[in-house]
């Protein structure tokens, strides 16, 4: 998942290896990504011809290297961004990851990704039902399964609200054809 927000990120334009690693650990909730995460990952990038790296002038005097997401690597991005199957549709970062980058990915491949997770999402809250029925889980454990409950629920909902704006988009691009 590192490697395709990586990627995703560089979507916007050059960027250096420090911005990289910073907007990667903003997205998941920590002041930085790791250099041992970031610079390997670049690294292949450069090797798999995904990635340009340049050398420019820093700021301060140093010599800074920039990363260029170029059509190879473009196209691999969308290939796995469009590559969502039954274990990946089980990861809640995995979901969350590609809908970050919706506005990249045509009606279709969001339709399949939102059908896999409203479908592992579905199987898993029928799971539920027989552990609170056949099982002795006392208190706590039947508050933790309402808990996880409503996180599907809530996730349901969101879901449909996706698809909703989903469909506005596409009405809006017929009337922009027309």
């Amino acid at each position: 998942m590192n490697d395709l927000l990586i990627l995703a990120i560089l979507l916007g334009g050059p960027q250096h290896g420090y911005a990289l690693k910073r907007q990667a650990g903003l997205i998941f909730g920590h002041a930085d990504m790791h250099n041992n995460l970031v610079y390997p990952l670049l690294r292949r990038f450069v090797r798999e011809g995904w990635v340009t790296q340049k050398k420019t002038a820093g700021e301060r005097g140093q010599t800074r290297q920039v990363y260029t997401l170029t059509a190879s690597g473009r196209q691999t991005l969308f290939t796995r961004l469009n590559d969502f199957d039954e274990t990946t549709a089980s990861s809640r970062d995995q979901f969350r990851l590609r809908v970050g980058f919706f506005s990249v990915l045509d009606s279709s491949a969001r339709a399949a990704i939102l059908d896999k997770r409203e479908a592992y999402l579905r199987k898993r809250a029928e799971r539920f039902g027989p552990l609170e029925s056949e099982m002795d889980i006392g208190n706590y454990g039947r508050e933790v399964v309402r808990f996880i409950r409503q996180q599907i629920d809530a996730e349901l909902a969101w879901i449909t609200q996706l698809r909703r704006m989903d469909r506005t988009e596409n009405r809006r691009a017929a009337k922009q054809k027309d």
